[in-house]
């Protein structure tokens, strides 16, 4: 039981690093499909271009805010 235990508290790092990483890579597909639908938007209605492209920056910035909190967590874990 505490040896499981132990073997369980050593390998923490390597998932919060694990994590860390999945957090990244999500939140680049994440941005990529939001650039590519605002391109094709702004290709079939150009004069809904500011009001689309506004919303892109917007959704991106909360993408990355989250993103950034789940890698800063996933380092927390591999530094404790």
């Amino acid at each position: 039981m505490l040896n499981t235990l132990l073997q369980a508290v050593s390998s923490a790092p390597v998932g919060g690093a694990i994590g860390a990483g999945i957090a990244a890579i999500g939140a680049g597909i994440g941005i990529g499909m939001i650039g590519k639908s605002a391109c094709e938007s702004i290709a079939r209605q150009p004069e809904a271009a500011s009001d689309i492209r506004g919303s892109m920056i917007l959704t991106a910035a909360f993408i990355e805010g989250v993103a950034l909190f789940a890698v800063i967590a996933g380092l927390l874990a591999v530094l404790k």
